[in-house]
């Protein structure tokens, strides 16, 4: 699962994922506890790749603090989002130092640490393992030159004589103008 496929719902803890969509709405699942419930069209969802986080630069996408999260913590839970919130600010500074204190609440600096913890305890990979240039291209290369498999194609199911269900019978037909003669 990537970070692109979980979603926030305004006013719901946690994070969730799509499982199916009706036609007034989507089937999500939490990712904590795995319950599943509808989220309507009036519910304002956010998938982490649409979210950013405001700056004194440029804004940055939250899949990349997230990213940022990974490599300071190595993998590892970070600090617990209930944490004394100056200590919550000097982390979040020291892994992103443009970030704009006025602009960014303190309910948004916690769940930024609150879904960090929710995704490295799911197991949700936050950032892939980048591979070598010169492997990408040993597995291409070993890829086209691998021979295709064709199908087995499927032969027609046999009728009780041994024929094939699909044969024509032999003999005249009738055509509809003929039957009525």
């Amino acid at each position: 699962m990537e970070l692109q496929e979980i979603i926030s719902i305004t006013g719901r803890p946690g994070l969730f994922k799509v499982v199916a969509q009706g036609k007034n709405n989507v089937i999500v699942e939490s990712i904590v506890d795995k319950k599943r419930f509808p989220a309507y069209a009036s519910d304002r969802i956010s998938t982490l790749g649409d979210i950013s986080i405001y700056t004194t630069e440029e804004d940055v996408k939250l899949t990349d603090v997230l990213a940022s999260f990974h490599d300071e913590y190595k993998g590892k839970e970070c600090p617990s989002h209930k944490e004394d919130l100056s200590v919550l600010e000097g982390l979040l500074e020291k892994i992103l130092p443009t970030y704009d204190k006025e602009r960014v609440y303190k309910s948004d600096l916690r769940k930024i640490f609150q879904w960090y913890n929710i995704l490295i305890k799911a197991g949700i990979t936050i950032k892939e393992v980048e591979e070598k240039p010169e492997e990408k291209t040993e597995e291409k290369a070993a890829k086209k030159a691998a021979p295709k498999k064709a199908a087995p194609k499927k032969s027609a199911p046999k009728a009780k004589g041994g024929k094939p269900s699909s044969a024509k019978k032999s003999g005249p037909t009738k055509t509809g103008s003929q039957r009525g003669k």
